[in-house]
């Protein structure tokens, strides 16, 4: 069997793929990362989970195995978001984290999520030499156990998190918040941060549940329609959500409307660069919406495209060159906080801005659209046969001067295929590792138009 690290680690279906003793062959390829990269004994590891099924055996099992290689072991005796892990790196001077979760994978998943000594997921070189290492090495070679101290990452963690936010500004605004974790990480962190600043919030979903409700914790408009409902039943100023490892986020209106994590991500580069005076740049990756750009370039911030995965975002926060960093996958950081996704930092930042512009979300993006001008953006998913998956390579190596009518005007390769047309809509093009499906992004300041591209997007895929 095959074990690779996708864009955020490896996931695999538990008791199929996602054994015992697979995981103690990409323990064990860790460590010896770890090693050969000159990590001495008795140096700290984190290990933790999210809320899935037989998280904390595997967190026993890592722990146990990693101690025996001779690192000393933080282990998180309760449910942990990913952004708290890589605080609890950076802050412990570990020399990296153990995350057991799939995020936001049906409940059947579970995963290992590899962070490095900055608090950051591993980037490519780091994971290929674990893969390369995985079932070569001989076990724990250690001449002593390394010492596994029960760790409470969540205190720590939530002191910083409310430094990188306004909440006396949140608390003075007199906003009333509901608050869904889908029943994963963030219960008992966001929830108790807002409550014990003041801020009335009522929480959804308080409890484990293993299976999630059934679904997939994934703060999307169908996952969130119970969380429209009690902020349009009680008259609520937001509806703030995260997934199952806390890294993404879902924010409802007052309104009752979504606000996508495209709208949010270019609503929120523009508010820190007016309320904090930022003036540094904005990073998005390639399939995120090109409104981002507009505000970069209407509040003269430098901007950097990156491939999707937000390992790359967050060198650009370690190397402090970026406001703020966002995928259009609902994840993002800021400047100061950690190279690593933070759905609760993004609620927080939402409610801030609400509070201290004092208006509604759907009211600041529409001042944001007078000013900038407004973009549609969406994605699909196509699912290919084996006939058009063996030509799918040749097909997207191609450089088509005109695709479905509309000239090209350049593209771009960085990761995947995007088409920029002349009329500056685009097209992005990416297929999956793991599977036959090539998502398909587009965006066009017309949504009918979306819709035309999107459909485009899929002849051009399956048309011989």
């Amino acid at each position: 069997m095959s074990i690779r690290f996708g864009t955020s680690g490896w996931r695999a279906v538990i008791a199929d793929q996602f054994t015992f003793k697979n995981v103690e062959l990409v323990i064990d390829a860790i460590c010896g990362s770890l090693k050969m990269s000159d990590v001495p004994d008795g140096t700290k590891v984190v290990i933790g989970s999210d809320t899935r099924f037989m998280g904390e055996r595997f967190v026993e099992l890592a722990a146990s195995r990693v101690s025996k290689h001779g690192f000393c072991v933080l282990k998180c005796g309760q449910p942990v978001p990913t952004p708290t892990m890589s605080h609890a790196i950076r802050s412990n001077q570990a020399a990296g984290g153990i995350n057991f979760t799939a995020s936001h994978n049906p409940p059947e998943y579970q995963g290992i999520k590899f962070s490095t000594a900055d608090g950051a997921p591993a980037l490519p070189d780091v994971t290929q030499q674990i893969e390369a290492l995985i079932g070569a090495s001989a076990g724990p070679d250690a001449v002593r156990d390394g010492e596994i101290v029960d760790f409470d990452a969540r205190p720590g963690y939530l002191d910083d998190l409310g430094s990188k936010v306004r909440l006396d500004a949140i608390r003075n605004a007199h906003g009333r918040y509901a608050y869904d974790p889908l029943w994963g990480t963030g219960r008992g962190y966001l929830d108790k941060l807002l409550l014990d600043s003041g801020v009335e919030v009522e929480t959804l979903h308080d409890w484990r549940d293993v299976t999630f409700g059934g679904r997939s914790p994934e703060p999307g408009e169908t996952q969130l329609a119970e969380l429209k409902e009690r902020v349009l039943g009680n008259g609520l100023t937001l509806g703030l959500a995260t997934d199952g490892d806390g890294d993404r986020f879902g924010i409802i209106d007052s309104c009752g409307e979504m606000i996508q994590p495209n709208q949010l991500i270019a609503l929120l580069t523009d508010y820190l660069a007016e309320s904090r005076g930022w003036k540094t740049g904005v990073a998005r990756s390639v399939a995120t919406s090109h409104l981002v750009d507009r505000v970069a370039e209407e509040r003269g911030l430098k901007l950097y495209e990156t491939p999707v995965g937000f390992k790359y975002i967050g060198e650009l926060i370690n190397k402090d060159e970026i406001i703020l960093g966002g995928e259009e996958s609902a994840g993002l950081s800021i400047r100061g906080h950690y190279p690593e996704k933070d759905g609760l930092l993004a609620c927080l930042l939402a409610a801030e801005a609400v509070a201290v512009r004092g208006t509604s979300l759907t009211e600041q993006l529409g001042d944001l659209y007078r000013r900038i001008g407004r973009l549609y953006s969406g994605r699909i998913g196509v699912r290919l046969n084996d006939e058009v998956a063996v030509k799918l390579k040749e097909k997207l190596a191609r450089e088509p001067e005109e695709i479905g009518g509309r000239k090209v005007a350049s593209v771009n390769r960085m990761d995947g295929v995007k088409f920029i047309f002349e009329n500056g809509s685009w097209m992005l093009m990416r297929p999956s590792g793991t599977e036959p499906v090539v998502r398909i992004y587009a965006e066009s300041e017309d949504s009918s138009d979306l819709a035309s591209l999107l459909e485009i997007g899929k002849h051009y895929l399956l048309d011989q």
